[in-house]
């Protein structure tokens, strides 16, 4: 039967149906990471990485109140323009279906989505954790780590972020994070952070094959991949460590808190950096999509009942 408030595209039922392998994109990327023209091409790049590494990518937002898991390059384009996206988590879903509102999914909002569609695997740049401004604010990310079975490849947490907290927190929730060729977790525009992951695993199988154990043992929780920026486009940490340090103080003195200092702190960074940091961000981000793919090939897929 079909969800109400979910639709799958033709291209994700049919890739159900078959057992293809799929990818799961975010759309909050699009919304409030980058400005028009480039989240466009942006969303292209990514659903063209994850084809042209043998599978199929799922872009996941809302569209007239409606869940969407897969868009069209005409709804591409179209959520790419949209004026009045509103930022989707886990408790924004039913505010944006009853608004019939456009809307894109953070990292929590998209892993909620793909696993009601059976979706396994992420790709994102960097989760969220623990805000360095107030340890309080904690990002609904970690919650949805702790409780969605999900491969999530990213390129660590955001570096704006309290990194060694934002670990503690994973570490007491039992996410496994697992570095992808490196024992370190990585910085998202640094591949150095000076911090443990929990599992070093190098190829695609073999974190298929942990994720299968992890979920046949009982284990509830999703999987952490941090994937490493190329190091061509890296930028070392104490280049960035004082850049950051300046925003967010900036972020604190103009009193932005909540959804909006992620945003905030991200285009700053990327005016302090002269474009740099969002170089970066780009690369890192088809990279992940291209290890998402690689790793969705080696993990079976079904349809759920109430798919179309």
């Amino acid at each position: 039967m079909r969800h109400p408030h979910i639709q799958l595209s033709p291209e994700i039922s049919r890739a159900l149906d078959i057992g293809a392998p799929i990818v799961a994109l975010e759309s909050t990327v699009i919304t409030h990471g980058l400005p028009q023209p480039q989240n466009l091409q942006l969303a292209r790049d990514m659903e063209k990485q994850v084809r042209d590494h043998g599978a199929t990518p799922a872009t996941i937002a809302l569209l007239d109140g409606k869940i969407r898991i897969g868009l069209s390059d005409q709804e591409l384009v179209q959520f790419s323009e949209s004026d009045s996206t509103l930022k989707v988590s886990h408790r924004d879903f039913a505010a944006a279906i009853v608004k019939k509102a456009n809307g894109g999914t953070t990292v929590a909002g998209t892993m909620f989505a793909a696993n009601m569609a059976g979706i396994k695997v992420f790709a994102t740049g960097g989760i969220g954790g623990v805000h360095k401004e107030s340890p309080f604010d904690i990002s609904t990310d970690l919650r949805s780590l702790a409780e969605i079975p999900t491969i999530v490849v990213c390129a660590g947490a955001k570096a704006i972020l309290d990194l060694p907290a934002t670990l503690e927190v994973l570490e007491t929730m039992g996410v496994p994070v697992v570095g992808y060729r490196t024992d370190e977790f990585p910085a998202f525009y640094s591949r150095e952070s000076g911090l443990n992951v929990s599992a070093r695993l190098d190829s695609p199988k073999e974190i298929a094959d942990f994720a299968k154990a992890h979920w046949e043992l009982g284990m509830k929780s999703g999987i952490l991949v941090a994937n490493p920026i190329p190091e061509a486009e890296s930028i070392p940490t104490s280049g960035m460590e004082p850049i950051i340090a300046k925003a967010s103080a900036e972020a604190v003195a103009q009193g932005i808190h909540g959804q909006a200092l992620t945003p905030f702190l991200l285009s700053r960074i990327g005016e302090l950096t002269k474009g740099k940091s969002l170089k970066a961000n780009l690369a890192l981000l088809l990279n992940n999509a291209r290890l998402a793919a690689e790793i969705a090939r080696e993990i079976p897929v079904k349809k759920k009942e109430w798919a179309i």
